[in-house]
């Protein structure tokens, strides 16, 4: 039995926190919740994610200095990141890129089978069979 891939949410609305949760659990993945970037900076060392969730605009430590700090963390420093956001601003996306997020995905402009898609794609699971 192949193990479940781990998913780290990081996002301050719970109600749309709930809802990701719930369709990544559907989806096969192991999946914590965090509200903050202080909770994500601890969550990603100790839950250990394939991949990080993480939502820009939240209380005390903002998405985009979590990934600075994921990145030049060397624990974290090779765990995909995709930023989920209301921030659809050019200069935003290319401070992430710049900060090294793998992915980009702004919320007005994405439905979660997208965000879905996104994860499966950077976790290279579109390729292979389904499982029986």
């Amino acid at each position: 039995m192949e193990t479940k891939k781990k998913i780290l949410l990081v996002e301050d609305d719970e109600a749309l926190a709930n809802v990701y949760k719930s369709r990544l659990d559907i989806e096969g993945f192991e999946t914590q919740w965090v509200a903050n970037g202080e909770e994500a900076l601890s969550a990603a060392i100790q839950f250990k994610p394939n991949l990080v969730l993480l939502d820009a605009m939240m209380p005390k430590i903002s998405g985009f200095d979590v990934l600075d700090i994921l990145r030049n963390t060397p624990e974290t420093a090779n765990i995909r990141v995709i930023m989920l956001t209301a921030l659809g601003q050019p200069k935003d996306k290319e401070r992430a890129q710049s900060l090294g997020v793998d992915d980009y995905l702004v919320k007005s402009q994405v439905v979660i089978g997208d965000v879905i898609e996104r994860v499966k794609h950077h976790l290279d699971m579109n390729q292979q069979p389904p499982s029986s």
